[in-house]
């Protein structure tokens, strides 16, 4: 059983970072909120994602797992925007597909078979040595910095100098942003220097507002984990992005 109201746009915003590395995914109906784990084909980014039960006006679920087409879903759901209506959705038990509606608009998804999707990975249980908590905005200036050069950036910090950096090589030009603690809203340095695909992060900022606390782990070639909150706080996110190996 799965019957749930909310507002549209909180509903798009909440599944934006998982729509931003896979096409479809499991959806799992806990008691307190849907949650959803995925990674990209090539295995290189990964999401973890809970839209709390607080972002519907109202939500009943008793379990399950549904499979969706996203980008069927997203369709749908920008159809409703604008309409200043909440959507209502609905589990069909027996047809196993998903009623939505929306100011007069109905729609009936197709569901995915859950077994046919992805397997859902698994969090590694790293020890990052570095902590930067940054403003959306600023995560999202690093990145436009460094794609105009490059399309990989390497995230560090340096404990000495207490900054958070983000520099970018290209054939000609190069992109070097320095944050200082003063200039963030927290760092904990332990030295740290990894790089990362451009395009990845591309993706997952587009899913990051501009007013959002960003906290960044990263490592010494290890991993980025991002953390921030959408939905007022109601949809929390972890990005996960494997780092490009440095040759000697």
């Amino acid at each position: 059983m799965f019957n749930a109201i909310i507002e549209p746009s909180r509903l798009e915003d909440g599944f934006a970072p998982v729509s931003a590395l896979v096409d479809e995914c499991k959806v799992h109906l806990e008691d307190d909120g849907i949650q959803i784990r995925a990674v990209d084909p090539a295995n290189v980014g990964m999401v973890d994602l809970t839209l709390n039960a607080d972002a519907f006006e109202s939500y009943e679920a008793d379990g399950g797992v549904l499979g969706i087409n996203l980008n069927r879903f997203n369709d749908i759901i920008s159809l409703f925007n604008g309409e200043g209506e909440p959507a209502h959705i609905e589990l069909d038990d027996e047809t196993r597909k998903l009623h939505l509606s929306c100011g007069g608009l109905e729609y009936t998804l197709a569901l995915i078979d859950p077994d046919s999707i992805r397997e859902e990975p698994d969090i590694p249980d790293l020890e990052l040595s570095s902590e930067v908590v940054l403003e959306g905005k600023q995560f999202d200036r690093a990145i436009t910095a460094a794609d105009m050069v490059s399309d990989h950036v390497a995230f560090g910090t340096s404990e000495a100098d207490g900054v958070f950096y983000a520099e970018a090589e290209g054939d000609t030009d190069d992109v070097n942003l320095q944050l200082s603690q003063d200039e963030l809203i927290d760092l904990q340095a332990g030295g740290a220097d990894s790089l990362f695909s451009v395009d990845y992060l591309k993706d997952m900022n587009g899913s990051i507002p501009g007013d959002a606390e960003v906290t960044m782990e990263v490592g010494e070639e290890f991993p980025v984990k991002i953390h921030f909150q959408t939905v007022e706080g109601d949809a929390n996110t972890t990005f996960m992005l494997a780092p490009r190996i440095q040759s000697e």
